[in-house]
């Protein structure tokens, strides 16, 4: 599994023209799934981004002290099974490694709960659909997790 965790002042995702999904102050995470993940694998990374201190106390001078709960943060969490293409070979990126669809809506839809269940304010993409994500990047902080 794979997560592209992007801080942002605000996200948002929209399809055809209309916004599907709308946060602030929060991580817009692009989700991949290996074709070899379980849940072990997503329960170890949403631990892994819920514990992540990348938040300052309102006020303070410190720059990393506070995790999404503590900050009262969102998340927007969108498929994208791109993040396991395999450029090495020719022009056309290689996605074997990404997981069936089947699976990969499965679990998918497992993470997007396990934050739900934590208390976590979650926004959707669509998955398998075409989508644009627009955010303003707070740092910037980008940070790729990998189980």
């Amino acid at each position: 599994m794979r997560i592209v965790l992007q801080k942002v002042k605000r996200g948002m995702v929209d399809i055809d023209g209309q916004t599907i999904a709308q946060i602030a102050d929060g991580y817009v995470l692009l989700l991949a799934i290996h074709k070899n993940d379980t849940t072990v694998d997503a329960d170890k990374l949403v631990e892994k981004v819920l514990k992540l201190r990348l938040f300052a106390p309102v006020g303070s001078d410190s720059f990393m002290e506070q995790n999404i709960i503590e900050w009262g943060g969102s998340l927007i969490i969108v498929s994208q099974f791109t993040l396991y293409g395999d450029c090495k070979k020719g022009t056309r990126p290689s996605f074997t490694d990404s997981a069936r669809p089947e699976k990969a809506k499965e679990l998918y839809k497992y993470v997007v709960d396990s934050f739900i269940e934590k208390g976590i304010h979650v926004e959707v993409g669509a998955f398998g659909e075409h989508m644009e994500v627009e955010l303003i990047n707070d740092g910037p902080i980008t940070l790729i997790l990998d189980s």
